[in-house]
């Protein structure tokens, strides 16, 4: 008995998986078929193109050629310098990392909040860490970021040795806003989006991916695919910055999978907040109050 209970602390203080979560390392020490938290692969794949918006049929199934608009999708590429990336994942690494879910470590810079109460307190919430300050100012020079503020960090590490990842899932939106802004380091990976809900997606040639090919054609070719059978894979290069919002944000879920992660991997992910905390809001004093503190980049992580 005594060496069953050591051995269950052991896996507890290796990794922070919980339920039905799990990661190469409580696998490992766990007798019996791991209880996978992944879902099985969907039977249509589609690539997000950038160029154009549109989730493009993968090459080699019977969608390739078909396409359909994916919006609230926004990639910047080569966002950081390389010697931006490396300074910025020193400075990480200088503070501790803590266990978290499914093989991630994490850093957390915001409020305590209960979500499912709808609760939270500023706690000992210093502000974002000072090396995102430059970072956040370079937002703002893009086109639909110019008047981001976020009110909170979340850095993640990804480790292909602890069989990193994360499930399908979507972001808050009581306490969090439009615009989910995501820093990708140290190496490339594939976000994963999926929509579990009854119904069908309409599809259009490939050829028709765009404003000006359907303006000019009355009547295109069309087919349809259930929603539930779709992934949609968005190729995120390393040190890019990736914006989800729209249907994106709130009618896609977004995950990463333990195969997408080749090598370590950070993701610096930025939250603004919602309405409710915005000037003209029912908590537009709280939502200040949080800004203020998150914007004087005193931070440290929680």
């Amino acid at each position: 008995m005594a060496t069953a209970a050591t051995q269950t602390l052991g896996v507890l203080q290796e990794c922070g998986c919980k339920g039905i979560r799990t990661c190469l390392v409580c696998e490992g020490q766990r007798r019996g078929d791991p209880p996978w938290q992944l879902s099985p692969q969907k039977p249509h794949r589609f690539l997000y193109c950038a160029d154009t918006g549109w989730a493009m049929g993968a090459e080699d199934s019977d969608l390739e050629g078909w396409a359909f608009p994916f919006p609230g999708v926004m990639l910047i590429e080569d966002f950081v310098t390389e010697d931006e990336e490396a300074e910025m994942v020193r400075l990480m690494d200088c503070d501790p990392w803590k266990l978290s879910q499914s093989g991630r470590r994490k850093q957390d810079y915001g409020p305590r909040v209960n979500f499912r109460k709808q609760k939270l307190k500023t706690g000992a919430f210093q502000g974002l860490p000072r090396f995102s300050q430059a970072v956040v100012r370079r937002m703002g020079l893009h086109p639909g970021l110019e008047d981001f503020q976020p009110a909170e960090q979340c850095n993640l590490d990804y480790s292909p040795e602890r069989g990193s990842a994360i499930d399908p899932h979507l972001d808050d939106a009581w306490l969090w806003g439009e615009r989910l802004v995501s820093l990708n380091l140290l190496s490339p990976t594939v976000l994963s989006m999926c929509r579990d809900v009854p119904g069908s997606l309409l599809l259009r040639l490939a050829s028709c991916a765009s404003p000006e090919a359907l303006g000019d054609s009355v009547i295109t070719p069309s087919r349809s695919v259930l929603c539930q059978e779709v992934e949609v894979a968005i190729a995120i290069p390393r040190r890019s910055l990736l914006v989800l919002t729209g249907p994106a944000r709130h009618q896609w879920t977004h995950a990463i999978h333990r195969r997408h992660i080749q090598s370590r991997r950070v993701c610096a992910t930025f939250r603004e907040l919602s309405a409710e905390f915005r000037p003209g809001g029912r908590q537009q004093q709280l939502g200040q109050e949080l800004l203020e503190i998150a914007l004087s980049f005193q931070g440290k992580p929680l």
